[in-house]
């Protein structure tokens, strides 16, 4: 039953506001895109325009071009060790296969280099680059760096090498894992896209406080008390100390 007709209607009528808007925002009108996927999209942009610290780890690696490293790691297959090769062969180091083993001996320095490199032209979108030189998919390229750091890191911590292990976990980490997975997304600026950053955060809020207000008018206006509807109500009581 219907207390207050004030409260009800209004209610009523923000709900049916919420839900119509809420259908335009998953229609296609955004760019061929829904609403949700666009917004989606623009900040996996701005994001990935925020994740280039590719300079600031090519400058660490400067200290260590001329550092010789060696180290044998055991990869998942034998056809992921010949790949993996390929790319300290390419920093010019050398790098010898046993099955799923593979024994590197090179500079870490040209080795580091070379890493950044792809994982530069991957964050720039440069599939071709990347294939061009080892005649194989980028992203398995990338996948095989990360991974033979990760093995090399494990390798140089049980010698004693932390500063070369932990240079390694900071290239996977803020180089070549941002490229891999920012793959195929063109960075923005986010002070291109102030005003619609802005706009949906804003949005957001007033679209939530929006729904919320209209569900308790329609609520009210039908006689009901938030606390009535709870299973059961908190009573607090005090006790002499």
């Amino acid at each position: 039953m219907i207390t207050d007709k004030v409260k009800f209607y209004t209610g009523a009528a923000m709900l049916a506001g919420f839900f119509l808007l809420l259908a335009v925002i998953f229609s296609p009108i955004f760019d061929g895109k829904n609403g949700l996927r666009y917004l989606d999209e623009l900040y996996n942009t701005i994001s990935k325009g925020s994740a280039f610290y590719i300079p600031e780890v090519r400058e660490e690696a400067e200290d260590y071009v001329g550092t010789p490293v060696s180290a044998t790691i055991t990869l998942k297959t034998a056809e992921q060790a010949e790949q993996t090769a390929l790319l300290y062969r390419a920093s010019g180091a050398e790098a010898v296969t046993s099955g799923a083993s593979l024994e590197i001996d090179g500079g870490l320095g040209r080795i580091l280099d070379t890493a950044l490199d792809d994982a530069e032209a991957m964050y720039y979108n440069d599939a071709d680059t990347i294939t061009d030189r080892y005649g194989y998919d980028e992203r398995q390229v990338l996948y095989n760096w990360f991974q033979s750091f990760s093995a090399v890191k494990a390798e140089f911590e049980d010698e004693g090498m932390f500063d070369e292990a932990e240079l390694l976990t900071r290239t996977n980490e803020r180089a070549i894992e941002p490229a891999y997975n920012y793959y195929g997304i063109e960075p923005e600026d986010i002070g291109d896209k102030a005003g619609i950053v802005i706009f949906s955060l804003v949005f957001y809020i007033v679209y939530t406080v929006w729904y919320g207000f209209g569900l308790m008018y329609v609520i009210e206006g039908l006689g009901l008390k938030i606390q009535q509807m709870l299973p059961f109500r908190f009573v607090a009581r005090w006790r002499e100390p």
